[in-house]
């Protein structure tokens, strides 16, 4: 997960409250369950002493947002009554995550959240589309194509070039391109990550034929969904999903691979010493995150990145080890700072102390 998405929390002030639940909406009493997790999260707040306008905000911002389609979680951050971060995940964290800290509370994001912040979903048929674009808001227009007829002839119209058959062909192409070129324009002015196309199989296959490479490389064709009454937004949703996981699966991969590689090189690094002298130097390319539990980090009572394993290193750093902070919000954090990305492991890595990194350079300081 690119750190750009979090830049925004570099400069906000503690303390943070992170909250990460179920918000799934995919039985008939969703709204009720909201309400109540939305207690349950109310009292634990209050009972932490967290001040009652940050949990206005927290509870604001959730009932503002679209309610997900299906299985679904949320993660929200405030720096006071200031939302920070506001999210949904892919899936639901197991048990709701509740931290009053010093510093915002990452994890779930990279694990749960969706890789890429803004996509752009569109429905085709061959009068025109529906396109919305998804960075945190749903925004949403509609091409209707100039082309007409678009209905195919009877049988006894088509004899001939030019004919009834050939006007219908051609005013489904003007529609089509009509649609490419708009959805060219929205694609380069909002840099969206992923385009997403639903519709009928010759609908979306003619579309991505009309876009220019820079945005057909972007495009995924769903099978589900499309313009027609009675869409299923569930198995749309679903298969959205399907398509983050299998990025989120390949870039573990891919820093599995690195990371094994690395060991070789001298690309790679692990455990909470040699990771946080490769944070300090602003060398690590990719944090990997695996079972961190409870481990603690020492800094500066200033500066986040005079960090080390324990006090000791941060004097010999020459800084004043003040803060002791808990490692899986410390040193995402740090990532953050240098704009390293960062992963969630699975089995394929098992890095010393739960945390390891790929490296830009061979780290001669880190140790």
């Amino acid at each position: 997960m690119h750190a750009e998405r979090f830049r925004g929390l570099i400069d906000a002030t503690g303390p943070f409250v992170s909250v990460y639940f179920d918000d799934s909406h995919d039985t008939q009493d969703a709204a009720a369950q909201l309400d109540a997790r939305l207690r349950d999260v109310r009292k634990h707040l209050e009972e932490r002493s967290v001040d009652a306008a940050v949990i206005e905000s927290i509870e604001a911002a959730v009932r503002s947002a679209r309610p997900p389609v299906g299985r679904s979680g949320r993660g929200v951050i405030a720096a006071g009554a200031t939302i920070v971060l506001d999210e949904h995940l892919l899936r639901p964290p197991t048990a709701t995550v509740l931290r009053v800290s010093e510093l915002p509370y990452l994890v779930p994001v990279v694990e749960h959240g969706m890789l890429h912040t803004s996509y752009l979903m569109v429905a085709v048929d061959h009068t025109g589309a529906d396109i919305s674009l998804h960075d945190g808001a749903a925004r949403a227009e509609s091409v209707q194509g100039s082309g007409h007829p678009v209905h195919k002839a009877h049988r006894a119209e088509t004899a001939g070039y030019g004919g009834p058959q050939g006007r219908v062909e051609e005013a489904v192409r003007k529609n089509i391109r009509e649609v490419a070129d708009r959805l060219t324009r929205l694609a380069d002015e909002t840099a969206a990550d992923i385009v997403f196309i639903t519709g009928e199989a010759g609908a979306r296959a003619e579309l991505v034929g009309e876009l220019p490479e820079r945005v057909a490389a972007k495009a995924v064709q769903l099978q589900g969904g499309g313009r027609t009454a009675g869409t299923d937004e569930a198995e749309v949703h679903h298969e959205i999903g399907q398509e983050f996981l299998k990025r989120r699966l390949a870039a573990i991969d891919t820093a599995a691979q690195r990371f094994a590689a690395g060991h070789g090189s001298g690309l790679a690094v692990d455990g909470l010493a040699d990771v946080t002298a490769a944070l300090r130097d602003g060398a690590v390319d990719t944090l990997i995150i695996g079972e961190i539990g409870d481990a603690v980090v020492v800094a500066d009572h200033d500066q986040l990145a005079v960090i080390g394993p324990d006090a000791r290193t941060v004097s010999d750093l020459g800084g004043s080890p003040d803060r002791v902070l808990r490692a899986d919000e410390a040193l995402p954090m740090l990532a953050v700072a240098i704009n390293a990305a960062m992963v969630r492991t699975d089995e394929r890595i098992s890095p010393a102390d739960g945390i390891g990194a790929v490296l830009r350079y061979p780290d001669t300081a880190a140790r």
